[in-house]
């Protein structure tokens, strides 16, 4: 048990920090103004003006993390296979803290996939044939006490091989770059979004990226926090994704965004059958 404690701990540490470097250089290479994060969840968006891209920065260091090996007889090759791994792996509110509960509806529909089109509008597109099956959960801290309601997001994305995971996260890193601002619906957009690529070291099997930016609701006042943090484990892809809400502090949000991840993390690692 002291183990298994002490391991799921160190993984919280490493992905807190690897968060935290990306944040930290993503902020460096802003321009100012209000913070956030970089891409909204995939839930369906609106409308907004493309600005001008700008390079994504590139880490001065490696972060590292202990090599795996996914077991080839566990990788899922139907729809039906990827959507049991999906659902066993997807956070649920209990695993970003404890004040947090689950929206209506909080499971996206079979086949939801968002498209950002050429307008840098988000819309609902067609799944990839590269991906057997994705499921986005949503929860939230519901508005109490003069603070707004701060909504999170978690999708898992079962490609059929790491090499479309891989594409997946390349184009994912490229969306701010085609449109730092972007409308996720109606009275919600996301401004000033900038990604980073995150390679963990020599392990081909995992990678990260982190995207930030600032986050726009017509029902709140001034800027909120945005982040969207993706981590690929294998033919895997897990994200979490924070719109922060008036009264939520970033060390707050940055918390809860840790631990959703380094959960569904440990979740697709067990899944797959890695061997650390």
């Amino acid at each position: 048990m002291g183990g298994t404690v002490r391991d799921a701990y160190g993984r919280v540490l490493r992905a807190g920090a690897a968060l935290a470097a990306g944040a930290a250089l993503v902020a460096g290479c802003s321009s100012g103004g209000g913070g956030g994060d970089a891409k909204p969840p995939r839930e369906t968006p609106g409308k907004s003006t493309p600005g001008t891209p700008t390079p994504t920065p590139t880490p001065t260091s490696k972060p590292t993390a202990p090599v795996f090996t996914p077991d080839p007889k566990k990788a899922p090759r139907t729809e039906a296979e990827a959507r049991r791994l999906a659902l066993a792996i997807v956070a649920g509110p209990d695993d970003w803290g404890p004040d947090y509960v689950k929206r209506t509806p909080f499971l996206s529909e079979t086949g939801y996939w968002p498209v950002l089109d050429e307008n840098c509008e988000w819309e609902a597109g067609t799944l990839p044939r590269s991906i057997l099956y994705s499921v986005t959960a949503y929860s939230e801290i519901p508005a109490a006490g003069g603070k707004g309601p701060l909504r999170v997001a978690a999708t898992v994305t079962v490609h059929r091989t790491p090499t479309d995971a891989d594409w997946e996260m390349a184009e994912t890193l490229e969306e701010p770059l085609r449109c730092p601002d972007q409308e996720l619906r109606q009275g919600e957009r996301i401004t000033g979004l900038q990604s980073l690529g995150m390679p963990y070291g020599a392990d081909e099997n995992t990678d990260s990226l982190i995207e930030r930016g600032s986050y726009l609701n017509d029902a709140f006042k001034g800027p909120q926090l945005y982040s969207w943090y993706q981590l690929r484990i294998g033919q895997v892809s897990v994200a979490a994704v924070v719109k922060g809400a008036p009264g939520h502090t970033e060390t707050e949000t940055n918390l809860s965004q840790v631990r959703a991840s380094a959960t569904m993390q440990d979740r697709a690692k067990k899944q797959l059958g890695a061997q650390s």
